[in-house]
This record gives C-alpha cells, sequence and structure tokens, in this order.
C-alpha cells in the first residue's frame, strides 16, 4: 500500500520491530477511516462500507 508506507512509515521513527507492530494497528485504522481512495469515488473505506449497508 503506497499510502501506508508514504504517511506512516516514511515519517514515523521506527527503531525496530517492535514499534512497528504497536503502531501498524492504528495506522489502518486512520486509513481506514480518513484516506479517500479514488476506486471508492473518494470516499474512505469506512465511508464506502458504511454507504453500502445503508443502501442494502
Amino acid at each position: 500500500m503506497k499510502t501506508l508506507k508514504r504517511d506512516y512509515v516514511q515519517v514515523t521513527p521506527l527503531p525496530d520491530a517492535q514499534t512497528v507492530l504497536e503502531l501498524i494497528g492504528s495506522w489502518f485504522e486512520d486509513c481506514n477511516d480518513n484516506h479517500p481512495h479514488s476506486g471508492l469515488k473518494m470516499r474512505s473505506p469506512r465511508q464506502f462500507i458504511t454507504a453500502q449497508t445503508a443502501t442494502a
């Protein structure tokens, strides 16, 4: 995932694997809640899922 690497990994001090494991969950949560995706009509994955379940 290019955005995860660019927006989180490259700007966060990561001294060891334990630090990565502690942070990666919050990175994915933030991506799913806040980052728009062109394939989802510029909605975040969470917004897309919410819209899909509301119309079902």
